[in-house]
């Protein structure tokens, strides 16, 4: 017989019919009489009851239903009697897949810290919260594939593989096939990469931009979405060595067209969580709620999880140049009393601390902030008249700061060149971007949205650790 979904099941009304249904137990309780088997297959936060009566089975069978076990029930689909729950399941028929040594297996039905459950990425979706997380997750990036397919974008795969740093940090992983103890060497003594594999050094790509630039060039407009990979020594919440990014780039579009772009495509996405993600929110929105409890008034949020979602969706973003920003900053009363950790003038980088104020405090909504200081920003953004600032933008959210950073291109070859030799990139090593600022080149534009940093948001997680299924971060490359 087909198995049937828990998800299915919980909404079902076809009650006396048989059914199979399959997943992993998450609790047991029963008397002399009766056995209850809470059940769940991972299709929904939600489980199913599984109703045993103890004399129509055999006692090694009921003993090997533990907590963890994988489990194959047939029975009768009946209405429940019980709180919370409209239908259960009469059990007629049980199938042990795989047991559960209930003295080893770590997820006992009891609160388990973040950090515990980060050393058995293995188990923890399993738990309400990483489920709920990663179910999540599924709905943003099958809505973002859709966003842009309902607007004729083409979806470009833009490689791993790199021999080109797009941000100019030179944070990268290095790729190669040489001998790490006796790698040939040059005439100076230096590594010969022309001996590698690909001839010369290669890395593991921190983003698609420049490659998605020149599809855009050719098709209007692409995105990408893939993996991107920073060597950044840090250990923060919100850094992670290996993320998803999703990075659109619109040919014959200027500063604004991107900005619209932004909030429609973050609109969208919050739309979607909210239409098809409800029960997993209602459960993420009651655990930030105790969560937040536990922190000090200043620090908590003013707003609760799926309240936060909401003002996104409801407010257009307000718009303001970097430079309207910092004298909102410097004149704010934080400035004023010496409470922000760090010091705010113009040309100066923004950090989350002073984001989070403009969203949080003074606009109480998403914020894009627009032309920076040039000094601060890469080498790819057109530069403004003033010659002091570039068409950047960002996008800031409440609890977040930053989640969307993006520009208008420099089309002008000359401007370009002028600003890769400020940054010490040489002209050889992006020949073929270059190129296409040499053929008909035209105004353009593209932003970066850092995947787990929306899901950061979305799910109201504290650290970016907890929005992936298996953390890349320093000193951490387990499973």
């Amino acid at each position: 017989m087909k198995r049937t979904k828990i998800k299915a099941l919980l909404t079902s009304t076809a009650f006396g019919e048989e059914v199979v249904v399959k997943g992993w137990v998450r609790t047991k309780r029963e008397n002399k009489e009766i056995a209850f088997i809470a059940l769940n297959d991972g299709s929904i936060i939600t489980n199913i009851q599984i109703v045993v009566d103890v004399a129509n089975f055999n006692e090694t069978i009921l003993k090997q239903i533990t907590t963890g076990a994988a489990i194959s029930v047939t029975g009768k689909l009946i209405a429940s009697g019980g709180k919370g729950q409209s239908v259960e399941i009469q059990a007629t028929e049980i199938e042990v897949y795989g047991l559960a040594d209930p003295e080893k297996y770590p997820l006992q039905p009891k609160e388990h810290s973040l950090e515990f459950l980060r050393e058995i990425a293995h188990l923890r979706p399993r738990t309400n919260t990483f489920s709920a997380i990663l179910r999540i997750r599924n709905t943003m990036a099958f809505g973002i594939h859709k966003f842009f397919n309902e607007r004729g974008f083409v979806y470009l795969h833009t490689p791993i593989l790199t021999a080109s740093d797009c941000e100019g940090a030179g944070e990268m992983f290095r790729v190669t096939t040489l001998d790490p103890i006796k790698p040939p060497l040059t005439d100076v003594g230096t590594v010969n990469y022309k001996e590698d594999f690909f001839g010369r050094q290669a890395n593991l790509t921190v983003s698609g931009q420049l490659e998605g630039e020149l599809g855009a060039m050719a098709l209007s407009e692409i995105y990408t979405f893939g993996p991107t990979f920073r060597a950044e020594n840090s250990n923060t919440a919100r850094h992670l060595a290996e993320f998803w990014m999703v990075e659109p780039e619109i040919a014959f579009a200027d500063l604004e067209d991107n900005m619209n772009l932004a909030e429609d495509f973050l609109k969208y996405l919050i739309h979607e969580a909210l239409e098809n993600c409800q029960e997993d929110l209602a459960f993420l929105d009651q655990r930030f709620t105790k969560e937040e409890s536990k922190k000090k008034q200043e620090d908590r949020s003013e707003w609760g999880l799926i309240e936060k979602l909401k003002i996104v969706l409801e407010n257009n973003f307000e718009r303001l140049t970097y430079t309207e920003a910092v004298k909102i900053l410097v004149d704010s009363k934080p400035n004023k009393k010496g409470q922000f950790k760090y010091p705010i003038s113009w040309g100066t980088d923004l950090q989350s601390e002073h984001e989070r104020y403009l969203v949080e405090k003074h606009f109480k909504k998403p914020v894009i902030l627009t032309n920076y200081p040039r000094e601060i920003k890469s080498f790819y953004m057109k530069l403004d008249e003033d010659g002091k600032t570039v068409r950047a933008m960002d996008v800031l959210f409440p609890g977040i700061g930053e989640i969307i950073g993006g520009s208008q291109r420099e089309e002008d070859l000359d401007k370009l060149v002028m600003r890769m030799k400020e940054v010490g990139l040489k002209e050889e090593d992006l020949w073929w971007y270059l190129d296409t600022r040499k053929f008909g080149t035209c105004p353009h534009s593209g932003f970066g949205l850092g995947f787990e940093r929306l899901i950061l948001f979305i799910t109201g997680m504290g650290n970016i650790r907890d929005v992936i299924p298996f953390p890349r971060t320093p000193q951490n490359c387990e499973f």
